[in-house]
């Protein structure tokens, strides 16, 4: 699978842990129950596999080659999709936060995290389908072969290295589970 099929793959995990975020949150808005063991696994998945492992890839892997390709970093798409990140990350502190005060019985805690996490899933949707749509295409249109091989390469050696072994299974088992309690999918396969 070529690199942008990877990240675009990766895309589709992530939006299933949006849809599950989605679904606590609106349950939660309503019944005033959540289970913040669920949002605690979801915010672990958000930090190693959409962070670390997918962002990082973006970050270290393609977009410094499609600037290496051409393509300005500052005022261009590679900008946008940088300072997405930050606030992605941003919001993901804040949940964190929200969540925490929830478990300690702080006032405050519940606002705190339900803000986060509609700042977290507007972002997330909005930025995914810009990559999907936009940048990605550009990032093909740029690449040669050579890149192709050694952004695989370099792939490969973040989630080694970066991630460690075993770890994209654990994520997507996670999620399969959680999809299962939250989204009622009862389907037996792998997210691929």
């Amino acid at each position: 699978m070529d690199p942008v099929d990877r990240l675009m793959a990766e895309h589709r995990v992530i939006e299933k842990a949006i849809a599950i975020l989605e679904k606590i949150v609106g349950e939660y808005e309503s019944s005033g129950e959540i289970d913040t063991g669920d949002v605690e696994s979801l915010i672990d998945f958000i930090r190693t596999f959409a962070d670390k492992c997918h962002h990082g890839k973006e970050e270290g892997v393609l977009f410094p080659k499609m600037i290496e390709r051409g393509i300005p970093k500052e005022g261009g798409p590679i900008g946008v999709m940088l300072d997405e990140h930050e606030q992605g990350r941003d919001a993901v502190r804040r949940m964190s936060k929200g969540i925490s005060m929830i478990k300690g019985g702080e006032s405050g805690g519940r606002d705190l995290f339900i803000k986060a996490a509609w700042d977290y899933i507007t972002l997330l949707r909005g930025h995914i389908d810009k990559e999907d749509n936009i940048l990605f295409p550009m990032a093909r249109e740029v690449m040669t072969p050579s890149d192709i091989d050694e952004m695989d390469n370099e792939f490969d050696r973040v989630e080694r290295e970066d991630i460690g072994e075993g770890v994209h299974e654990k994520y997507e088992a996670l999620i399969h589970r959680l999809s299962g309690k939250y989204l009622g999918e009862v389907s037996h396969h792998h997210i691929h």
